[in-house]
């Protein structure tokens, strides 16, 4: 049996999200059924974490193991193969240590949000960013976001449906810059609460917009409580961008 690290890119729009779903397409059905049919294995795929309906991936990083000899470049290979026509791609494949964890070797995680800040609709980005048609202040936006950097209670910031033990979390970096039409928003942190990301933006974006302060913000981070929270920004414009682990 040997073990295989995956870095992985996908399109989120025709999925339920990352993990499986009894009601409907996964980014982990995809690759698990095109690796069983690849070994007649029954095969299951670990992720660094999981991502919504509508969210995307550009570096997500997953292992799994297989019994039937193949090199890591034959084993990516087959799976870009059969996994077509879906929007998943394998980008790199390594073999790694049995002890080694997409999930729990995983030291932390990186996320982009990308927002079209421009009146006209979407056209080549449609499903692949938020189109917000006020104008947005980026910089009262990166500085508002700076309130939410470090260690919080980020109750307000966390999906009713949200499994994690502790609202606790170490924001490590939030930060907004704009290029152009598009506001960008990194964020890192060693794990998130689901929703968080997505949460926060829709924050940012109503400071952006002069409807919020970054009092404001703060004081939603303070009240600790789901209903203060302004708004949750949709899916389309999040991208999980980098997992990271120990060397």
């Amino acid at each position: 049996m040997t073990r295989y690290a995956l870095t992985v890119e996908f399109d989120g729009r025709p999925f339920m999200g990352w993990q499986r779903q009894a009601h409907g397409p996964s980014v982990q059905q995809t690759i698990e059924d095109a690796a069983h049919k690849l070994t007649g294995e029954p095969v299951v795929v670990h992720a660094a974490g999981r991502t919504d309906a509508g969210v995307h991936g550009v570096g997500m990083r997953a292992h799994l193991e297989i019994e039937k000899p193949l090199t890591a470049f034959r084993l990516m290979e087959a799976l870009n193969s059969l996994m077509r026509p879906n929007p998943v791609a394998i980008l790199d494949c390594v073999p790694v240590a049995d002890d080694w964890h997409a999930r729990f070797s995983c030291t932390g995680r990186r996320y982009e949000y990308v927002i079209v800040n421009r009146r006209a609709p979407l056209t080549l980005d449609k499903g692949r960013a938020w189109r917000v048609i006020h104008p947005l202040d980026a910089g009262a936006m990166h500085d508002a976001a700076q309130r939410l950097v470090g260690r919080h209670d980020f109750t307000t910031f966390r999906s009713v449906h949200c499994q994690s033990e502790s609202p606790l979390k170490s924001l490590d970096r939030l930060d907004v810059e704009r290029d152009g039409d598009n506001v960008v928003i990194h964020a890192a942190a060693r794990s998130f609460l689901h929703h968080q990301v997505r949460s926060m933006v829709g924050c940012l974006a109503l400071v952006g917009q002069g409807r919020w302060s970054a009092d404001d913000l703060q004081a939603a981070l303070e009240a600790c409580d789901r209903a203060a929270l302004g708004l949750n920004a949709p899916p389309d414009g999040l991208y999980f961008v980098e997992a990271t682990y120990p060397a």
